[in-house]
């Protein structure tokens, strides 16, 4: 008879701790007993006795077992929806989304695919099949669509071949154009200038043998014969006494980027944001894109803008100065243009060097005045003997090369002047050059010195 009364018996049975009464016993805690205590179980399987439902591979009460984790390759995230493995916990170089298009960017995909890209390119179109767009038409396209090209220089996309200088599809470039001083119809072959128009005083006939002419052809109207090179839509210039007035509306007569255009550009300063051509709808007829600069660099205001008048009075003899005087900010001469010559200064003792990458093709800007030139005009004159316009002392200011030597003069002042023969005179006159020194590698000031006669007021 065993402890528990029983013939033969085994005893007291071993009986398992059943807290979360879900029938499995756990192996822990257990008691001898010959009858099931209450609470216990006969059985040793509970693996966790805190859970009264099922323990996952996880060991978590109810659980849902292992999780899905996804390969995140580049650390960016985002895990590939390919590459995944079960686990309890997440494993290194793992995420729980799979959110990642391309594992191998650590970047953003753009519209077009590519990692870290710039998205869709602007294709230009080319009617004419020369592998140049015209950049009034594009459209924006991950891959090149067909009839359409990545540069979009076309002047001309009617034209099928090459646009010369002078605006001419298949054109043979500028032509030579002799000066006719003595107004005879016939120019002196060896004082020539390459113009796609027809400069004032020159002529397509090269053969005169004698363009001397007479005292008298140094006048014209009875004033000086460089008057007549100044635009006429821009001036008005008349003799009033001893004196000539000239009155200009300040408009250049050629193309630039800062006339009116449908681009607009902002400008972030102390007084806020300026913008400029916020409301344009078309581009004005003179309006080419910047090439020199850029919309970014330019500076605020279009040549429209500036629509004034201005008027300079000078002695129909200018003479020179005991000394020579300084120039000032602002309008210093006037351009045959028909806008304002300014001198290197972009400022008060500030020098023209960070305002350079401003100026356009023909080194000129917008100001807060007027549309002016700081440097070589180069619509109209480079490295030549072309006339630039007048300062307000009353002496002329021409390029870079003298018209009685055909070279760079030798014996200039350190203003730029010399007395010599011009295209434009029958004795030799004091006037001014563009000096033939390079400023910052690749220009040359137009006008860096000081007065050498008595300046008198643009107003």
């Amino acid at each position: 008879i065993d402890e528990c009364g029983v013939c033969n018996g085994n005893g007291q049975s071993t009986w398992y701790q059943d807290a979360d009464g879900d029938g499995l016993g756990n192996p822990n805690a257990s008691v001898l007993a010959c009858t099931q205590p209450t609470g216990y179980v006969n059985n040793a399987s509970d693996s966790d006795d805190s859970c009264n439902g099922t323990v996952d591979e996880c060991g978590v009460c109810n659980g849902n077992g292992q999780s899905t984790w996804y390969q995140d390759a580049d650390g960016d995230g985002l895990g590939n929806p390919n590459a995944s493995i079960l686990a309890c916990t997440q494993p290194t170089g793992y995420v729980s989304n799979a959110s990642d298009s391309d594992d191998s960017c650590n970047g953003t995909i753009d519209e077009c695919g590519i990692c870290n890209g710039g998205g869709a390119s602007d294709w230009c179109q080319d009617l004419d099949g020369d592998g140049l767009g015209n950049a009034n038409v594009s459209i924006s396209a991950c891959t090149q669509p067909d009839g359409y090209v990545a540069d979009c220089s076309d002047t001309d996309d009617s034209c099928n071949g090459t646009v010369d200088e002078c605006g001419v599809c298949n054109g043979s470039g500028e032509a030579i154009w002799c000066q006719d001083m003595d107004s005879d119809g016939l120019g002196n072959p060896a004082i020539f200038v390459s113009s796609c128009d027809q400069p004032t005083g020159y002529v397509s006939d090269c053969t005169d043998d004698d363009d001397s002419g007479t005292t008298t052809d140094c006048l014209i109207n009875g004033i000086h014969a460089a008057y007549a090179e100044f635009d006429e839509g821009s001036f008005t210039i008349y003799m009033s006494g001893n004196e000539i007035v000239m009155e200009t509306d300040g408009l250049p007569n050629h193309t630039s980027p800062y006339w009116s255009n449908t681009t607009e550009r902002c400008l972030s300063g102390p007084m806020g944001t300026m913008c400029t051509n916020s409301n344009t709808t078309e581009d004005h007829p003179l309006f080419v894109e910047p090439t020199e600069t850029s919309f970014d660099q330019m500076a605020p205001g279009n040549i429209d803008d500036f629509n004034g008048s201005y008027s300079l009075t000078i002695p129909v003899a200018p003479q020179l100065a005991a000394s020579p005087s300084s120039t000032g900010l602002g309008a210093i001469g006037f351009a045959v243009s028909g806008s304002m010559i300014y001198n290197d200064e972009e400022g008060p003792n500030v020098p023209l060097d960070n305002a350079v990458g401003s100026l356009d093709y023909t080194a000129a800007h917008t100001g807060p005045q007027s549309y002016h030139y700081h440097l070589e005009t180069k619509a109209w004159s480079e490295d030549d003997d072309a006339l630039i316009g007048i300062i307000s002392d009353g002496f002329f200011i021409y390029g870079r090369k003298c018209n009685s030597t055909g070279d760079y003069p030798t014996d200039l002042d350190e203003s730029g002047g010399h007395t010599s023969m011009t295209q434009h005179s029958c004795e030799p006159e004091y006037h001014y050059h563009i000096q033939n020194e390079v400023y910052l590698n690749e220009y040359y000031i137009l006008f860096p010195g000081d007065y050498q006669g008595t300046p008198n007021n643009i107003q």
